[in-house]
Order: C-alpha cells, then structure tokens, then sequence
C-alpha cells in the first residue's frame, strides 16, 4: 500500500514513518514538500504522489502562541485539514489525522470517550475541534485520532523538544524543580501511537477513535516517574497550576479512554507507567 506522512520528519511523524516502512511504500512528506495551508498546494502534491491514504500530523501546537495568532493556528489546525479532505475526498485517498485530548474541558474527572461532547477552552484546542470536523465530514471513510501528552524520541518540532527532555533539561539548570499535581493526563509513547495506527488502519474502520496509553497521572507522577527511572538526584517538589501565572485555560483533566479501540479489540496500549519506563532505557540523557 502507497501511503503519504505528512509531518513526516517530526515527534510522531518520524514514528509512523518508521512503523509504517515495515510493511509500506512510504511517502514522507515535510513542510519544504507540501503547503497544507495552500490548496493547490494540496492538490499538486497528493496528484503526483498518488497515495492511497495520507496521514497527517501536521499541527500549529504552540498553546500559549496560539492566543496570541489565533489566525495562523486555525489556518494550519482548521484549514490546512479542510484542504486535505477536500482533496482527499476528490482524488480517492483515505485521511487519518491526528487531534488531541484539550477539546474536552475536564469538568467530568472521569476518562473521556469518543461519545462524550466536546468543550475546548482554548484557541489550540478549538482549532484541533475544527480540523476534527473537516476531516471526518468532508473525507469519505476518514479518520481521527485523539491523543494525549505525547512524547517521542524525536523532540517536537515546534516546540523544540517535549515533557522528558524539558524535565532532564531542569534538572541539570535548576536547584530544584516544581511541577504541578493538579492536572491529570495519560502520558503516551508516539511508538506506540504509531504501532496501533497501524494495526487500525488495516481493519478499515472510519471515524473517531482515541489512543492513549492505560491509566493517568498528574504532570508531577510522570516528573517522579522520570526522575527514579533516571536517577535524577536535583530536588522535585509538587506544586499546583495555581503556583504559576496561568498564561492560557488547560483542562485539569484530560484522560482519554480507548472505547472505539476496545469494542473493535484493537486496544494494543500498554499502561503509561510500562511505557515510560521501557522508553527511557533507551533514551541518552
């Protein structure tokens, strides 16, 4: 199968790409190739390239960034995706793009399914609901995937890194280190993302599906996670989001519970904590 990454060469991107490989013809497709925002960008690209399904990861996921240029998130997040499934829906290509956990709320405290309404409290995470629709209502058989506090062994583009690097990071630059205990999250493995999209993609199942890993956590957990895995020996101290300025609206609680993937027995996430620690054996602090 003929298959096109788009964000190719970023966190979950460079996952896919790998997984993907095994058993494709892959695409990989990075900002130089392909303009999302440019509908005949759109067009010339997926024409010449023919895939017979396009996974996007593309994403504008500065959060705080994103108050400040609503314009260019909802450009990147909400038309960028419009165009793809237009032109997916045109040439015959299947769309699997990826969302995340922040169109919720967090009011509810308990883990979100895929039936539950969405109440985004931010610019990021209303431009991601966007996307959401365009990709599941312009696009036949499409898909979307939410996610929840990923992590990969390739830094996020745009951010320039993610939670772990930022933590080690701390680590050795502070005396000591606070991190909050009062949101709730599942931190989950991009391999792992990568490795059950594509056991999913092969059942051709449509719609809207999350994928996180089992369990939660406070930010501060997975910070204590770390720091044992790794031995860390700076002092970690918990602290609440009321500690710091609050510089846009987070959900506290944003935990995301794999039913689509259950009711299919296509759930192949492990528990957060497992992941973690099987991911910094191999990670070079």
């Amino acid at each position: 199968m003929k298959l096109a990454i788009i964000g190719a060469n970023g966190q979950l991107g460079t996952d896919l790409q790998e997984v993907f490989s095994a058993e494709h013809d892959v695409i990989g497709l990075n900002h130089s190739d392909i303009e999302i925002t440019d509908i005949n960008s759109v067009k010339r690209v997926l024409a010449s390239a023919k895939p017979e399904i396009i996974v996007n990861t593309a994403a504008y996921n500065l959060v705080p960034e994103a108050e400040k240029f609503p314009e260019k998130a909802f450009q990147i997040n909400g038309t960028g995706v419009l165009n793809l499934a237009r032109v997916c829906h045109d040439l015959g290509i299947r769309l699997i793009h990826y969302s995340t956990d922040y169109v919720f709320d967090g009011k509810k405290q308990k883990p979100y399914t895929e039936d539950d309404c969405p109440n985004p409290l931010n610019v990021y995470a209303n431009t991601k609901l966007a996307g959401e629709y365009f990709a599941l209502n312009y696009s036949d058989n499409s898909m979307v995937i939410r996610v929840s506090g990923i992590y990969g062994k390739v830094p996020s583009r745009g951010k320039g890194g993610n939670f772990i690097t930022t933590m080690i990071k701390l680590a050795k630059e502070k005396a000591e280190v606070r991190v909050v205990n009062d949101e709730i999250l599942t931190p989950t493995p991009t391999y792992y993302i990568a490795k059950n999209t594509a056991a999913l993609i092969k059942t051709g199942a449509s719609g809207l599906y999350h994928m996180s890993c089992e369990g939660e956590c406070s930010w501060y957990e997975f910070a204590k996670t770390i720091w044992e895995s790794l031995q860390l020996e700076t002092p970690l101290y918990s602290a609440s989001v009321k500690d710091f300025p609050l510089v846009v609206k987070r959900p506290f609680y944003s935990v995301l519970e794999n039913k689509s993937l259950n009711k299919l027995g296509m759930n192949q996430m492990p528990h957060w904590k497992e992941a973690l620690k099987e991911f910094l054996k191999t990670f070079n602090t």
